[in-house]
């Protein structure tokens, strides 16, 4: 049975480090069970030399020796391979702290507590939170209750194609849609998944809430090129309608619409128990409206309230 490159790395890297002399290409073949399946001594050395090559690219010190056999040896020393000692002051431990916080409701949170952990027995302060007072009713929190986000996280991290079904806001069923993950990002309290569809040619946007049934994983390589900054916050805000050149001028009663009010560019009391509101217009304007139900009436534009109209009439004919 063929030994993965991964556990063979591994073993290769132990005897380097674990060695008090440099160790030669023949010991080495010796010690690793994976390189006494090489075969020939032609492929034992192209493999040996490829390992050689990853371990250093992934940043292991490895030093060439020649003995007096006139033999070369390798050995990878402790001293060159050890991280300088982690130092923090007060404030930079809790923000640590703040941030493992963040992440108790994910399956980040063991690996999180776990770091702190290690931190804080390699000497990091137990340092209280330095905006107590202040700040001290703040808890952050990053609520995480889709199914689906676990395995896009790990979708993400891999670089593994992904496919689920996804029901649009405007959709009355899902559809399949073929993904490959570049980013997961939190905005405004809802979860997104950036990322090339496959089916479309292009990069979409998809809101996690709406994904149904479960996210199956796919084999192969990405298609297309993941960008070097993905910007999941900007595409949403200009598909919500954030920043969009178009408003939409809508009356609120008095004392309604909370959210909209927040939402507003301007705000005018009109003194006969309503207000009119300038808001962004972009797409899904329309069901938010509806939501407020009574409380709202679209001035303009005209196919913002045609749209208005026929999701109220949906509503009373459902």
């Amino acid at each position: 049975m063929a030994i993965a490159k991964a556990e063979r790395l591994m073993n290769l890297a132990l005897c380097l480090l674990g060695t008090r002399r440099p160790l030669s290409k023949r010991e080495l073949r010796g010690s690793i069970e994976a390189y006494l399946e090489a075969g020939n001594d032609e492929s034992f050395n192209r493999m040996f030399e490829r390992d050689k090559d990853d371990l250093r690219e992934l940043g292991l010190v490895i030093e060439t020796v020649e003995n007096l056999e006139g033999e070369t040896g390798y050995l990878a020393r402790r001293d060159s391979n050890r991280l300088p000692p982690v130092s923090l002051d007060a404030e930079e431990a809790a923000a640590l702290g703040l941030a493992a916080k963040v992440w108790q409701q994910a399956r980040l949170a063991g690996a999180a507590s776990g770091a702190l952990q290690k931190l804080r027995a390699g000497g990091m302060p137990e340092a209280g939170d330095p905006y107590e007072g202040q700040h001290s009713a703040i808890e952050p929190r990053i609520p995480v209750h889709e199914a689906a986000f676990e395995p896009l996280m790990l979708a993400c991290r891999d670089r593994r194609p992904v496919v689920f079904d996804y029901r649009k806001s405007t959709a009355a069923h899902p559809e399949t849609r073929q993904v490959e993950p570049w980013a997961l990002e939190c905005w405004r309290g809802h979860w997104y998944l950036a990322g090339f569809d496959r089916d479309r040619g292009a990069e979409r946007v998809f809101r996690l809430s709406r994904i149904t049934g479960k996210v199956r994983s796919r084999a192969g390589k990405y298609t297309a090129q993941v960008p070097d900054v993905v910007t999941v916050r900007e595409t949403v805000a200009s598909w919500a309608g954030e920043s969009a050149d178009r408003s939409a001028r809508i009356r609120l009663r008095t004392g309604a619409g909370y959210p909209l009010r927040a939402k507003a560019t301007s705000v005018k009391e009109g003194g006969d128990g309503w207000d009119e509101l300038e808001i962004p217009y972009g797409h899904g304007l329309d069901a938010w409206l509806v939501e407020f139900g009574p409380d709202v009436l679209v001035v303009e534009p005209a196919d913002l309230r045609a749209d208005v109209v026929d999701r109220l009439r949906a509503v009373a004919l459902g």
